[in-house]
């Protein structure tokens, strides 16, 4: 007998118990449901989850732990889950220092990872591998494309701002490779900080006409409600990471004006993304972000695969999912030779919903089927 978990309403509510079959897939998810930030993953697990629900599918097992954005709590969960359960498949990780401390063992292992977040540059680059894909992005992707986007339009003396830590140096490497041009200054924050009182004060005495960065969760919180107090006026732009739905909605009249880049947006036309977001508001009874949409096309490319293969049979799987045969709610999807996708990425402006609360509202295509930079260095 084994347990197949089952979720709703962004909760665990149930479990049941079903004979067990030979043929059916077990697969982690360690991703972050408990303090800062929590809210990312807690949206990847319910796009996740909510794709299989829509399945109808009962041959699927998924366990679920919260990493509480620890790297050695990450790393000894995905040892369990390999050992002790067994799994055919890990996925969830948001972090990408996480990601760094997971990924490279467990594809040696022989585990097929499935990044619905996460895009370090080394895993797609020189630490590739054939049992790792990225569904979501290359970390560069979404703020490669705001700097040709802000280049298009524009500005020629921007600041930009990320956390020191894999994703905040490769958010500003993209940015820099794609717009093409000087930037006044880069500043590195620390991860976790909330008071911006000394780099708000560096970009007030800076000559720069625009202001670029990535803060996700709750630093972006913090920052954006310190920036509308400081009264510096300047244009602000960023990826989606910090401008989220929920993030939106707390930092309140603070964001009506950003732009940002997104792969995804609910505004989206197309049938699989209608169908995604009626069934998570359904469901959830809140508008999905970012996250969720990724977790919900990593459930739908892990489904397509299991239509033609069951991972014990590892070439067979993996050539399944290199074909990538689902309908994203983002549009056309491909991989690229490294495994992480090509894909057109969006820019969206926050403005004021019918509501009254923040939203974001689709304005086009920054840069069609964007790849990385990295596939070169990728020995696959």
């Amino acid at each position: 007998m084994k347990q197949i978990t089952r979720l709703g309403l962004g909760l665990l509510l149930s479990s049941s118990l079903v004979t067990a079959h030979a043929d059916d897939v077990k697969i982690g998810m360690i991703t972050t449901l408990s303090g800062g930030g929590s809210h990312l993953g807690v949206d990847v697990r319910d796009g996740f989850m909510l794709a299989l629900e829509q399945s109808g599918r009962d041959d699927v097992e998924v366990l679920i732990q919260d990493d509480a954005r620890r790297p050695d709590l990450a790393r000894s969960l995905s040892n369990e889950f390999m050992q002790r359960d067994k799994v055919d498949i890990l996925t969830g990780i948001i972090w990408s220092n996480l990601a760094m401390a997971v990924v490279p063992s467990v594809v040696r292992q022989g585990t097929f990872y499935l990044s619905p977040n996460a895009g370090p540059s080394d895993l797609a680059g020189r630490m590739c591998h054939e049992n790792y894909f990225n569904v979501a992005y290359q970390n560069d992707n979404l703020h490669g494309a705001m700097g040709a986007y802000m280049r298009k339009e524009g500005y020629e003396h921007p600041i930009i701002m990320a956390p020191n830590y894999p994703a905040g140096t490769d958010a500003l490497a993209g940015f820099k490779h794609l717009y093409e041009g000087e930037v006044v200054g880069e500043l590195y924050t620390q991860m976790g900080q909330t008071d911006y009182a000394a780099e708000i004060a560096q970009i007030r005495d800076s000559d720069a006409d625009s202001l670029f960065f990535f803060l996700p969760g709750g630093m972006g919180i913090s920052f954006m409600k310190q920036w509308e107090s400081s009264g510096v006026e300047m244009p602000i732009f960023g990826a989606a990471f910090s401008f989220d739905e929920i993030l939106i909605k707390a930092v309140g009249s603070a964001a009506i004006g950003a732009r940002n880049t997104s792969l995804w947006a609910y505004d989206l036309e197309n049938e699989a993304n209608d169908r995604f977001v009626e069934g998570f508001q359904a469901t959830y009874s809140r508008m999905p972000t970012l996250y969720a949409a990724q977790g919900y096309d990593t459930a739908n490319l892990i489904l397509s695969a299991l239509e033609t293969a069951h991972p014990d049979d590892k070439d067979a799987f993996r050539e399944a999912l290199r074909a990538a045969d689902f309908d994203s709610v983002r549009g056309e999807f491909r991989f690229g030779p490294n495994q992480h996708p090509i894909q057109d990425i969006y820019v969206r402006e926050v403005v004021e919903g019918d509501d009254g609360e923040p939203t974001n509202r689709l304005m086009g295509i920054a840069v069609e089927d964007i790849q990385d930079v990295y596939f070169e260095q990728c020995q696959m």
